[in-house]
């Protein structure tokens, strides 16, 4: 026998369907529930297997799917006949696998059945609890130009780099607009969970954050549809996603969000990511159920197609480089091969060593696929941040020169 949660919310179809799991053999209603909090709540006792429920349920999302999935509740959702196919689209973005619509709801027990005998199979991966952020989004939707016919597939390039402030935003910023200068849709992501710089740093004042309004578009399973009311162009072929607006909302970004983030970004062209210099994984064990902090760094990581990791020339920032270059070793393993390149920032020949000195220093901390230099370049730097504006806007410099050699490493077309 089949336990069965309602939430109908007195729609015209409940009736129907309450008739039609009462006279079903296997099937039986233990409550009909006021709302989806009720239901939850009902799903916790542990004394039912599957939840039906209409699709514009208020506070319906991926977050209760998941939660009911935690309790060993499978949902069902009905949907009206003429919003058949964006109902299926939108249950499946939330972790709903059986839909049925009105005008079958006499089958709804079968269904039943079927979302029972798929729990066999495991849950579905748990989408990102809501977030708090905006509902709706200020930023406008974007015209922006796709990348060259015959260029090659997107590729999500993260940034990362040690603590110490080793510049690892103004490389993304710039290799960004080195890609999109070549012709690639590109995509810059600010996701530095202890406050991002990015939207500041290239002239970017929107009130609203690009990445808390991704977070609460994927969980509504609708941030496929409307991926570009999260990004802010800066140019035809350049936006940007701009971050958290300060350190502690970082918790409105559950997990999951960066991943289907990028991974729609990598549909669309190339992904630039700008993250946080902390690999910890265990940061957030002490909250209950909040996330990690540091799952917005490791989240981008374990998307990654290659991993820039920025350090500073001076003898602190080379300290911390080799040590981080181990510890991300480590976090690297887990996954598939990426390449990673290191980006020593800041060289300059006051320091009194030279780039060969650094590479035998750093080619002892595990194979690279390349090792590139940045000029310390104050200069174009400030001229581009006072501006607010990338290097390239700012004009040619020794910056923007290297910039480009590191960018023909990642795309030498």
């Amino acid at each position: 026998m089949i336990v069965v949660l309602v939430v109908a919310a007195g729609a015209a179809w409940e009736s129907p369907a309450l008739t039609a799991l009462g006279e079903h053999p296997r099937t039986v209603v233990l409550k009909r529930c006021v709302d989806v909090d009720d239901l939850l709540a009902a799903a916790s006792a542990g004394q039912a297997q599957v939840a039906v429920l209409g699709l514009e349920s208020r506070g319906l999302d991926a977050a209760a799917v998941a939660r009911l999935h935690d309790h060993g509740v499978r949902a069902v959702a009905v949907v009206p006949d003429d919003q058949r196919d964006a109902g299926r689209v939108r249950a499946s973005r939330i972790g709903i696998a059986t839909v049925v619509t009105v005008s079958a709801i006499a089958a709804l027990p079968d269904a039943v059945l079927a979302a029972d005998a798929a729990a066999t199979l495991g849950p579905p991966p748990a989408g990102p609890p809501d977030a708090a952020g905006p509902r709706s989004s200020s930023l406008p939707d974007t015209d922006l130009v796709p990348s060259a016919p015959g260029g090659p597939a997107g590729r999500v390039v993260v940034v990362w780099g040690p603590a110490g402030a080793p510049g690892r935003s103004t490389v993304a910023a710039a290799v960004a607009a080195e890609l999109a200068r070549r012709g690639r849709r590109t995509m810059l992501v600010d996701a530095d969970p202890y406050g991002g710089t990015v939207g500041q740093q290239l002239g970017v004042m929107d009130e609203v954050s690009g990445l808390l309004s991704a977070a609460r578009l994927s969980t509504a399973g609708e941030l496929g549809e409307r991926f570009t009311t999260v990004q802010r162009a800066l140019d035809p072929r350049l936006s940007v996603v701009t971050g958290l607006p300060r350190p502690d909302r970082w918790s409105e970004v559950r997990p999951g969000t960066v991943e289907h983030l990028l991974e729609l970004g990598r549909g669309q062209g190339e992904v630039v990511v700008d993250t946080g210099f902390s690999l910890e994984g265990d940061a957030a064990l002490d909250l209950g159920a909040r996330p990690s902090r540091n799952q917005l760094t490791l989240g981008a990581l374990d998307v990654a197609d290659e991993v820039l990791v920025v350090g500073g020339a001076d003898p602190v920032g080379l300290s911390r480089l080799a040590r981080g270059l181990v510890d991300l070793r480590v976090v690297l393993d887990t996954g598939p091969p990426r390449p990673v390149r290191v980006v020593v920032n800041r060289m300059r020949p006051s320091l009194g060593w030279s780039e060969k000195d650094i590479a035998g220093m750093v080619a002892g901390f595990g194979r690279l696929a390349g090792l590139h230099f940045l000029p310390d370049d104050r200069v174009a730097v400030d001229r581009a941040l006072v501006a607010g504006r990338t290097l390239l806007e700012s004009g040619e410099s020794p910056l923007t020169r290297a910039v480009a050699v590191l960018v023909d490493s990642l795309n030498p077309r």
